[in-house]
C-alpha cells in the first residue's frame, strides 16, 4: 500500500488521497513524495481526468516532512551533502509546481486542470505547502485543526515554497508572523490569514472541493504571480513602501534573534531575494537559502534535538520493557502553585484527580487556579464552556487524605523539608494500595534519601515538574538508588498523558537541570560582585541565545529561594562549599528586601503592576563597576561553560545517561541557546579542543570551577564528538 492512492469518479475527477500506513497523522516520506508524482502524471495525462482533488483519509491531513529525509539527501550525495540537498529540494518543487501548472500552455496560461485540497484537519509544514501549490484550499470547520508553517521553530524556514509563495501570496509584512513566528491557525483565522479559500462543514468538505473542480475556468487556476504585470502586495523590495517593509522587517529579525538564529536571517533573505525576480528563480533562491540552513549545524542541531530527539523521548526512548503504566487517578499533596498546576494538566489530559492541602480553603484555591485558566482559554475561544466543566468535575479538592484510595500515582508536591515529605510519605503509603507510585517534586532533594521514608521504596520516584507547570514541557523524572522499573514506565506512561517531554536521569544533588542552571545564575552573580557592567552580564548572555539574562533569571526564581539553596548546599557540602562570593551578594540583596519580581525589587526595578523596568542602579553602591571591562567574548564563555561544564560532568557522573536527554533537557528546561541544539551539540560545533582551550584559559584567569572534565579532555584527544560516541544514548561510563 503506498502513501499516496488514486480513483477517478464518474464526473471525471480524480481524488488523490493521501493515507500513510499505521501512521496516526500524515508525514511526507521519500515514498511518499514518488507515489504523490505518481499519481499528479497519471492524473494530468488521462484524458478522462477534469480535475484533481488531494485530501486524506485520516482526521487531519498532514503534519509535516519526515525530518530524517533531510540527513538521507546528505548521505545519498556523499561527499557533496549541499548538492544532494539542493537537487532533491528541487526535486520537490518540480512536483509542486507540477501541480500549480497542471498542464497549462506556458504562453496562454490556458488548458490547465483545476487542483483543490479538501483538508479534513491539521495541516502544518509540507502539509500546508501542498495545498498552497493547488488552485483553491477547502477546509473542514474543525476547531481543533492548526493550520501554519511552524518550521522556524525547530531551526529551518519553510523550505518546498511555503516561503515564496506566502510572500507572493499576502506581501511581506503580513507574512512575517505566519513565516517569523511560525504562527498557527484554526481554520477561520487561517481564512482570514489567506492561507485557505474556504472552511466548510466536514461532511461537505470533498463535495465543495469537487464542485469547484468541475466549475472551474482558465482564469480561477492561474496564480497571480503567473499573470503578466503581476506586483507583490505591499511592495517588492525597490519599491518605497516595500523598502521600509524590508528595513523594518530586518530590525526586528536582528532584535529577536540577536543574530544566533540562522534561518530567520535566511528566510528573509530568500523572500528579498525572491521578489526581484521571477517565480521559478525565486524558488530556485529559497531552495538554495535552505540548503545554506540546512548545512548549518546550528540547523542540524536544532532539527535533531528539538524534533528527531525530543520525538524519541516522548516515545519512551528510554522506557524499562514493561507492560502500560496508564495512570488513572492520581494524588497531589499540596495545592500551592506547583500543586495546582499539576493538578490541571491531570485533569484537562483526562485524568482523576485528587488535590489535598492541610486547609479546605488552600484546596479549593489550587482548584481555583485551574478555572483560572480554563477562563482564559474559554477567553481566547480555544476552551469551551463543556470542556471547562469537564476538566474541573475531574479535580476534587479536599483535605481528607482517604479519598486517596485507588490512585495509582501520588505526586507529592509539599513543602521543601525533608522531615514534611517524609511525614506526608508515611501517612499517605498507609492509605494507598501497594501498588500505587509515590512521586515527589522536589526541585534540589535527593530522592534516595526522601525514599528512606518509605515503605516501598521500588516505587519511590521523582517527578520534577517546572514552574509554571502549564506551559512548561519539560519534565524531569530521577531515579533513586532503590527505585524500580515500573515507578520510572508509570512516570513516564503519565508524563506522556499530560504531553509534556520526560527525561530520566539517575539520583544526585540538584538532579540534572538545577546543576546546570545555578552555576549559570551564580556566574552573573559573581560577575556582578567583580564589577563587571550589569548591562554586559545580561545582554551577553542574549547575544549568545539565552533567553534570559542571569540576573533577570534570578529575578524571576526569587532571590530568597537562592538565599534557601545557599544555606541548604553549604550545610550539606561544608568547607567544599564553592559559592561565597555570591553568598554575598545574594544575602545582601535579601537584606535590602530586593526579593525579584514578586516583590517589585530585585536586580532589576519594577513598576507598581510589577512591569520590568532597568537595571537597579542602587546595586552599584556595594558593589561598584570595575574601571576595565573584559571582552564580550569572556563574558558569554563564562556563561556558557558554567553550564556546559556542569552537564558533561553529570554524564561523568551517570547523573545522565543519554546525552539526547541532556540536549532536550537543557533547551526545554531553561532555554540553553536553542540554536545550538543542547550542551553537547553546542560542544560538537565548537569541537573539544576548542572547548579544552576555553577551559584552560578559564581555569587559568578564574579558578577550578572550570577544570575540564576527563570526558572532555579524553574527547578532545581522540578527535570525537559527543554524538559521534554517545549518539544513541549509551552510558557514558560504559562506553
Amino acid at each position: 500500500m503506498t502513501d499516496f492512492t488514486m480513483e477517478i469518479d464518474g464526473d471525471g475527477v480524480a481524488v488523490i488521497t493521501w493515507d500513510v500506513p499505521e501512521k496516526s497523522m500524515n508525514v511526507l516520506s521519500l515514498a511518499g513524495i514518488a507515489a504523490l508524482d505518481d499519481c499528479i502524471d497519471r492524473a494530468l495525462g488521462d484524458e478522462a481526468v477534469k480535475g484533481i482533488v488531494i485530501t486524506s483519509a485520516k482526521a487531519d491531513f498532514a503534519g509535516g516532512m519526515d525530518l530524517n529525509i533531510i540527513a538521507r539527501m546528505k548521505e545519498d550525495a556523499g561527499d557533496e551533502p549541499a548538492r544532494g540537498l539542493m537537487d532533491g529540494l528541487m526535486k520537490m518543487h518540480a512536483i509542486l509546481r507540477k501541480i500549480e501548472r497542471a498542464g497549462m500552455d506556458p504562453k496562454t496560461n490556458k488548458g490547465g486542470k483545476p487542483v483543490a485540497c479538501a483538508m479534513p484537519g491539521t495541516g502544518l509544514g509540507i502539509g500546508l505547502e501542498i495545498p498552497l501549490a493547488t488552485h483553491r484550499i477547502f477546509v473542514a470547520d474543525n476547531p481543533k485543526a492548526k493550520i501554519g508553517l511552524p518550521e522556524i521553530k525547530v531551526g529551518i524556514f519553510p523550505g518546498m515554497g511555503g516561503t515564496t509563495r506566502i510572500s507572493r501570496l499576502v506581501g511581506a509584512m503580513a507574512a512575517a508572523p505566519i513565516l517569523l513566528e511560525g504562527k498557527m491557525f484554526d481554520p477561520a483565522g487561517a481564512k482570514r490569514a489567506q492561507l485557505v479559500h474556504e472552511v466548510v462543514p466536514a461532511d461537505e468538505l470533498l463535495t465543495k472541493a469537487k464542485e469547484w473542480v468541475l466549475a472551474a475556468t482558465d482564469a480561477d487556476i492561474v496564480k497571480p504571480w503567473d499573470v503578466k504585470g503581476w506586483k507583490m502586495p505591499g511592495g517588492a523590495p525597490y519599491h518605497p513602501a516595500g523598502f521600509m517593509t524590508f528595513v523594518g522587517a530586518s530590525a526586528m529579525v536582528a532584535g529577536n534573534t540577536y543574530g544566533v538564529y540562522p534561518a530567520a536571517k535566511a528566510l528573509l533573505s530568500a523572500i528579498y531575494e525572491g521578489a526581484m525576480v521571477p517565480f521559478d528563480t525565486a524558488i530556485k533562491i529559497e531552495a538554495r537559502w535552505f540548503t545554506n540552513v540546512l548545512m548549518n549545524p546550528s540547523s542540524s542541531n536544532m532539527i535533531r534535538s528539538l524534533f528527531i530527539n525530543k520525538e524519541a523521548l516522548e516515545k519512551g526512548a528510554n522506557r524499562p520493557d514493561v507492560a502500560d503504566q496508564k495512570v488513572t487517578k492520581v494524588g497531589v499533596l499540596g495545592a500551592g502553585m506547583m500543586g495546582a498546576g499539576i493538578a490541571y494538566v491531570s485533569a484537562n489530559a483526562g485524568i482523576e484527580v485528587v488535590l489535598i492541602d492541610q486547609k479546605q480553603e488552600a484546596a479549593d484555591k489550587g482548584k481555583a487556579y485551574a478555572e483560572g485558566i480554563l477562563d482564559k482559554g474559554m477567553a481566547r475561544k480555544k476552551v469551551t464552556a463543556q470542556k471547562k466543566d469537564d476538566v474541573l468535575a475531574r479535580i476534587s479538592a479536599t483535605t481528607d487524605l482517604d479519598a486517596l484510595k485507588g490512585c495509582d500515582l501520588i505526586v507529592e508536591a509539599v513543602f521543601e523539608d525533608m522531615g514534611v515529605k517524609a511525614e506526608m510519605t508515611k501517612k499517605v503509603e498507609a492509605i494507598v494500595g501497594e501498588d500505587c507510585i509515590f512521586a515527589s517534586n522536589t526541585s534540589t532533594l535527593p530522592i534516595t534519601e526522601l525514599a528512606k521514608a518509605s515503605a516501598r521504596p521500588d516505587k519511590f520516584i521523582g517527578i520534577h515538574f517546572f514552574s509554571p507547570v502549564d506551559k512548561m514541557l519539560l519534565v524531569e523524572i530521577i531515579k533513586g538508588a532503590k527505585t524500580g522499573d515500573v515507578a520510572v514506565a508509570k512516570s513516564l506512561d503519565f508524563v506522556r498523558q499530560i504531553r509534556k517531554t520526560p527525561i530520566v536521569v539517575n539520583d544526585a544533588r540538584f538532579f540534572y537541570a538545577n546543576r546546570c542552571i545555578i552555576p549559570y545564575i551564580n556566574e552573573g552573580i559573581r560577575m556582578a560582585a567583580e564589577g563587571v557592567s550589569l548591562p554586559l552580564i545580561e545582554n551577553a548572555a542574549k547575544l549568545v541565545g539565552m533567553p534570559l539574562g542571569p540576573l533577570q533569571l534570578v529575578d524571576e526564581t526569587s532571590i530568597d529561594l537562592g538565599v534557601k539553596i545557599a544555606k541548604a548546599t553549604k550545610a550539606a557540602m561544608g568547607d567544599a562549599y564553592p559559592d561565597e562570593a555570591v553568598d554575598e551578594v545574594v544575602f545582601w540583596m535579601a537584606d535590602q528586601g530586593r526579593m525579584g519580581r514578586k516583590a517589585n525589587a530585585g536586580f532589576y526595578d519594577y513598576d507598581e503592576k510589577g512591569k520590568r523596568g532597568l537595571l537597579w542602579d542602587g546595586f552599584l553602591g556595594e558593589f561598584p563597576e570595575a574601571d576595565v571591562q573584559p571582552e564580550l567574548d569572556e563574558v558569554q564563555q563564562r556563561l556558557l561553560m558554567a553550564q556546559v561544564l556542569e552537564a558533561v560532568r553529570a554524564l561523568e557522573d551517570g547523573v545522565l545517561t543519554d546525552i539526547r536527554e541532556g540536549d532536550v533537557g537543557a533547551i526545554l528546561g531553561w532555554g540553553f541557546a536553542p540554536w545550538s541544539g543542547g550542551p553537547f551539540s553546542w560542544l560538537d560545533i565548537i569541537g573539544a579542543p576548542k572547548a579544552v582551550e576555553i577551559c584552560d584559559n578559564l581555569t587559568a584567569t578564574h579558578g577550578p570551577r572550570f577544570a575540564t572534565p576527563k570526558l572532555l579532555k579524553d574527547m578532545a584527544a581522540s578527535g570525537e564528538t559527543f554524538y559521534g560516541r554517545f549518539g544513541t544514548g549509551a552510558d557514558a561510563k560504559a562506553a
